[in-house]
């Protein structure tokens, strides 16, 4: 995702810091280097001038000197960049019961994204329902109760209904007891008159809290017009952008939404149900530079992890008293976020680092055997994993019954030990306040283990 852009950046303020003075050619280069990236990025042209003229600007302001003079300039790119994205802004809740009616044209991915934001809110302890009123795409009923059913997901809606109008209707009074509701509209592949006018109609019958365009990362500076359009039809209050992960346009859906002062709610960052993340213009652009941004990593556990089950397993942890099952709880968990490449660039300091793409990719199968091994343990063994080390008796019992070979048990107790390693070293720690150096040195050592098993 702006993948060159994010290199650029960096490289740019590398220049700046590393620069013994700023002369001409050195701000011409960076400025030069710069530019080509946003361009490439489908940034819009007169944005790139501004920024350019900006930087040129400071970089020979008489009144600032010396290492401040380099500092300066580091700051204004990144305020520069900053507010080409926009703000943040997040979606409140402030009535009892709050309605998103979801729009946009065909193909930019209303349906799957309508999932996952359901997806999100329900992990947050919302009481969610989806409502499929789309009376014109084949099967886009039929694709919304499949992702209901894939993802313990309440959809409601009627095969039969062919007018969105009379469908609300229909499922309207079997929505009381949800808290949130999220509705589903039929796109054209223009923003013609008979689409506004279902729009205009279903408003007027929802009375929606908030009205999301749902627009693909793909159509760069098109999004602008798009945005406007619809905000003309139909008073959008913001946007989520998808397909954030598959082009290098991105920059040109994201600063347009910001000209139209259309703010950008969520970006769809890949095809799982968990790919969605809130978009947070400085910590996407911490990302871009490198630094990490655990912020987003932060939520992005939070968005595969069952709050019930963590909550024992975290007594557990502060307990010390890990199970066997704990360890497959947190794997899955950890499968469920997609492979390390998406992990990494929100982790400071490891956006660069080289590792296997399929590193967690391929561990579906592992974390099976697993599970038949757990099933042919007793309860005693599953809480004390040490007695399979002590009687490898018991180890050949539980192979034979599970179908599988020794080696498999010795690699999800090596998980097991591995993860009672890092509770140990961890304990004192008060993340509310953050790691220190040394802490981070200690946890970095216990990562490089991580990546040297083959799990």
């Amino acid at each position: 995702m702006l993948e060159k852009l994010g290199q650029a950046i960096k490289k740019a303020t590398d220049k700046i810091s590393n620069a013994l003075f700023l002369d001409k050619a050195l701000v011409e280069s960076i400025v030069k280097d710069l530019q080509r990236a946003l361009i490439e990025a489908d940034v819009n042209i007169q944005l790139v001038k501004e920024i350019s003229d900006k930087l040129r600007k400071e970089a020979f302001d008489e009144k600032i000197q010396g290492i401040e003079k380099k500092e300066h300039i580091i700051k204004i790119l990144y305020d520069e960049l900053l507010g080409i994205l926009g703000k943040k802004v997040q979606l409140e809740f402030t009535k009892k019961q709050s309605r998103i009616m979801l729009v946009g044209l065909y193909a930019a991915g209303k349906t799957t994204t309508i999932a996952k934001l359901a997806n999100y809110y329900q992990k947050r302890g919302k009481k969610v329902a989806i409502v499929g009123l789309d009376v014109h795409r084949p099967a886009a009923k039929e694709q919304l109760i499949q992702l209901g059913e894939q993802n313990n997901l309440k959809v409601f809606t009627d095969l039969e209904e062919t007018n969105a109008v009379k469908l609300w209707k229909k499922v309207e009074p079997k929505l009381d007891k949800f808290d949130l509701i999220l509705i589903d509209t039929a796109g054209r592949h223009d923003l013609d008159k008979e689409l506004v006018t279902e729009l205009e109609k279903l408003n007027k019958e929802i009375k929606p809290t908030e009205s999301i365009l749902v627009i693909q990362a793909d159509i760069g500076q098109a999004a602008k017009k798009q945005a406007q359009e619809f905000q003309k039809a139909v008073h959008i209050s913001g946007v989520i952008i998808t397909r954030m992960d598959s082009t290098a346009k991105a920059g040109g859906a994201l600063t347009a939404c910001a000209e139209t002062k259309a703010g950008v709610y969520f970006i769809a960052t890949g095809e799982k149900i968990n790919d969605l993340e809130e978009f947070n213009p400085n910590s996407f652009l911490s990302r871009l530079l490198g630094m990490g941004d655990l912020e987003s990593l932060i939520e992005k556990i939070r968005s595969v992890t069952d709050e019930g089950k963590q909550e024992k397993i975290q007594k557990r942890i502060e307990e010390g008293k890990l199970t066997l099952e704990d360890v497959i709880e947190q794997v899955k968990s950890m499968n469920q976020l997609g492979g390390f490449e998406k992990l990494k660039s929100m982790i400071p300091g490891m956006s660069s680092a080289k590792i296997p793409e399929n590193m967690l990719g391929q561990q579906q199968e592992k974390i099976s055997r697993w599970e038949h091994i757990l099933k042919s343990m007793t309860p005693e063994e599953k809480e004390n994993p040490e007695l399979l080390k002590k009687q490898t008796s018991r180890m050949s019992r539980i192979a034979k019954g599970a179908g599988v070979n020794t080696s498999d048990i010795r690699s999800l107790i090596k998980q097991y030990d591995l993860l009672q390693d890092m509770v140990k070293d961890s304990s004192g720690m008060d993340m509310s306040q953050g790691m220190n150096q040394k802490q981070m040195q200690k946890l970095m050592k216990k990562f490089g283990k991580v990546k040297k098993m083959r799990i």
